[in-house]
């Protein structure tokens, strides 16, 4: 399997690693800093740089059978990579940062908003979380308030390792029904990773993304739309302000 760099340190901008095998299917590497497709959060882009010189473009990044595939602009570039093959993976840091500001920002929406979450999406201008709610007893304004305040507040954004058999110990701590917690990864595996927002817990739960390390990084947020779609199901899309 892969080695997950991003799950220890999410602003690692470029690492070394070795392609174990490429195909059309995807570029397969040791280790790698692309963050795969998952949990509402788009796969990383970037390029991957051969010892001599060349670059192979890398349009998505995606979770394959034996570990993450890398996925050329052009398909058919990869596929002249022999196994053990040296790369220099290197992100487009900036798109990869919007989306770790947003990804943290949904954490602070569900800090905010009592519902459970039934589904979600992170992309690099905004993102949005839809809420089991029978109603909305907020603005759009005072929503922005408080989560400007959370981001003016500059909690610090941690995250530490739990076992699978301590995460199905306190099922309180989910708050997603339409994903499970990724459980099942970690060091030595069987284990899930939580996200801690503030000293506090401001929020806490289960998550595989990538996140900034204090929530003043996020910068200014707006509610651009709070949507009905369904009898309890709430959309609230939130956006950056700049």
């Amino acid at each position: 399997m892969t080695e997950e760099l991003f799950r220890a340190d999410s602003y690692l901008k470029q690492c070394e690693a070795t392609v174990v095998s490429a195909g059309p299917e995807g570029i397969l590497l040791d280790r790698t800093i692309f963050y795969p497709t998952g949990g509402g959060q788009p796969g990383d882009s970037g390029t991957l740089t051969l010892a001599d010189g060349r670059a192979i473009r890398i349009s998505d990044t995606r979770k394959g059978e034996t570990g993450i595939l890398h996925i050329p602009e052009n398909p058919e570039a990869g596929l002249a990579l022999a196994p053990g093959a040296p790369v220099t993976a290197i992100l487009d840091w900036e798109r990869r940062h919007r989306h770790m500001r947003m990804h943290t920002a949904l954490h602070l929406m569900c800090a905010s908003v009592a519902g459970d979450v039934t589904g979600g999406q992170v992309t690099a201008e905004k993102g949005r979380l839809d809420f089991d709610l029978p109603e909305v007893t907020f603005t759009k304004e005072e929503l922005a308030e408080k989560l400007n305040a959370l981001i003016a507040a500059d909690h610090p954004v941690t995250a530490r390792w739990i076992t699978d058999a301590e995460m199905a110990a306190q099922p309180d701590l989910v708050r997603t029904l339409s994903v499970k917690p990724p459980m099942g990864a970690g060091p030595g595996a069987n284990k899930v990773r939580l996200i801690s927002v503030g000293e506090d817990a401001v929020d806490l739960q289960p998550c595989g993304g990538t996140h900034v390390a204090r929530t003043g990084e996020i910068g200014p947020l707006t509610v651009a739309k709070i949507e009905n779609k369904g009898r309890q199901n709430r959309r609230i899309t939130i956006a950056f302000a700049e």
